[in-house]
This record gives structure tokens, C-alpha cells and sequence, in this order.
């Protein structure tokens, strides 16, 4: 018998509300309400998230954000600045005493992972881990300079022709694992780059320029393109046999949206949460 998980898939919400039910799945799973879930979501409008430590005045060109009718938000996980558009956005929420679980972030992130790859695989793609071989590449994950997530693959993130095509972050609180990324399917390089601060124009050229090196969405390497809901199936059955579980459907209750959007409100979409880096 397999383990069933639960499965939500939310659709488009705005940022505050896709941050907040992150959130609760968190606290829910930790106080025993829920089992294991993954959830599938996408953005609306598009939106510009940064991680839990990024300093939004130093690293972020607001200005732009606002030009391009874009949302933005703080997520509760770190790394770095994603653009949410054209992705599907997943959430994996697990307690870190599940008996599939190794005790290390980075196993973890593997564990994990392997449901990324096999859906990488069911949309035709030979994707595998990226591992820091040499101690340089260890201590560049360690010191970062670039603000754009997607710049550079970190411990098992995924590459496809050596280039990266899923970002994910992770948090840990209350005992649980709570996981969360990109899936991109299409990407618009200009747009990204504007939404972020530079010392100089030639600087940006050329972080723009290695970006596309180490970078790329799932439609530049397929010969069909695919849309969100073929990707959503995929990936859901990836996850299923990656992870070596079952996925059940699931609807929120009426209480547990209300619990949702409190969280969103009183939280994600306040400047004090969004901005106060």
C-alpha cells in the first residue's frame, strides 16, 4: 500500500493568499490536522517574490515592479528574487520526522527533488541533480552575488544540459519540512532583469548574458511547447512516483479558507512583512 498524501491544487491566487496557504499547510501539519500535502498553484497577477533575507530597498528596483503591473511579496522561505509568470509554482509540506525523510536539509532537498525529476522526465526531458563538485562552487552557494534565484544551480537543484530549470527553497519550523519552487515553463530574461538594482548598465549585460547560460524553461527545450495543465499532470505524477506516494484531491473548507485569508491579510500583505528588510 502506498502512502497517500493530500493534493490541493489552488490554481491562480494572488501572492498573499498562495504565501498564507503555504503557511497554514504548515501549521496544520504540525498540529496533526493534515497529512503529508503538495500543492500545485500559479500567480495572479504575475509576481516578483523575495527571500526571507533579501533587502528590498538595496536589491530591488521598485519602480519596475510597479511599471509591469507586477505583485510582489516576502516569502517565509530564503533565497533569492523569483518572477512568478509563466510556471507552475508547487509546495511540498511534510514533517521532517516522516519516515522518508533524511535528517539533512540538503538530503531532504534530494528526497524531495525526486519528484521534480520524474516529472522533468514525463514531459520528455532528461533532467538530473546539479551537485557543487569543486570547494569553490560550495563556497559560491555560500555567498551568492547575484539577487536573481535562478542565476546559479545550488545542492540538487535541477539541470537540464547543465542549465538550471527549477528553483526551490525550503524552510523548517514547528518540526515540519516545508518546500517550495518554480517550474518554468516559459521566461521573459528582459523583464526579470529589469526588476532588479545594478551598479552599472555593463554589469547587468553581463549578468544577463551568463543568466542565459545557466538558465533555461521547459518550452526552449521542447519542440511542442507545453501549458500549465499538461505540466500540472506530469508533475503530479511525478511527484507520485518520485516520492513513491499516492495524491488525493483535496478541497479547503469554508473555515479553513477564512484562516487563509486572515493570514494573508494580516501578514503577506503587510509592508511591515514585505518590506521591512
Amino acid at each position: 500500500m502506498t502512502e497517500v498524501w493530500r493534493f490541493i491544487d489552488s490554481g491562480k491566487r494572488s501572492p498573499s493568499y498562495n504565501m498564507a496557504l503555504d503557511e497554514a499547510l504548515l501549521q496544520w501539519h504540525s498540529e496533526g490536522k493534515i497529512p503529508p500535502t503538495i500543492r500545485f498553484y500559479g500567480w495572479e497577477p504575475a509576481t516578483l517574490s523575495v527571500g526571507y533575507f533579501q533587502r528590498v530597498e538595496k536589491e530591488i528596483n521598485l519602480e519596475a515592479v510597479k511599471e509591469y503591473g507586477l505583485g510582489f511579496v516576502r516569502r517565509p522561505t530564503g533565497g533569492r528574487g523569483v518572477l512568478h509568470e509563466h510556471e507552475l509554482t508547487y509546495s511540498v509540506i511534510v514533517s521532517e520526522e516522516h519516515s522518508g525523510m533524511p535528517t539533512s536539509v540538503t538530503e531532504a532537498y534530494r528526497v524531495i527533488s525526486e519528484g521534480l525529476l520524474e516529472g522533468f522526465r514525463a514531459v520528455g526531458l532528461d533532467a538530473s541533480f546539479s551537485i557543487p563538485s569543486t570547494e569553490k562552487e560550495k563556497e559560491a552557494l555560500k555567498n551568492p552575488r547575484s539577487s536573481v534565484c535562478f542565476d546559479a544551480p545550488s545542492w540538487y537543484e535541477l539541470v537540464v544540459e547543465g542549465r538550471k530549470v527549477a528553483g526551490s527553497a525550503q524552510t523548517r519550523q514547528k518540526g515540519v519540512i516545508l518546500q517550495h519552487g518554480s517550474i518554468l515553463l516559459d521566461m521573459e530574461e528582459d523583464k526579470l532583469f529589469d526588476l532588479f538594482n545594478y551598479k552599472n548598465e555593463r554589469l547587468r549585460e553581463r549578468m544577463q548574458r551568463q543568466f542565459s547560460k545557466k538558465a533555461v524553461a521547459i518550452n526552449a527545450l521542447r519542440e511542442t511547447p507545453i501549458d500549465l495543465n499538461e505540466a500540472s499532470a506530469a508533475f503530479k505524477k511525478g511527484f507520485e512516483k518520485g516520492l513513491g506516494i499516492t495524491l488525493e484531491l483535496y478541497e479547503l473548507s469554508a473555515e479553513e479558507e477564512e484562516s487563509v485569508l486572515s493570514i494573508a491579510k494580516n501578514r503577506y500583505e503587510t509592508d511591515e512583512w514585505n518590506y521591512r528588510r
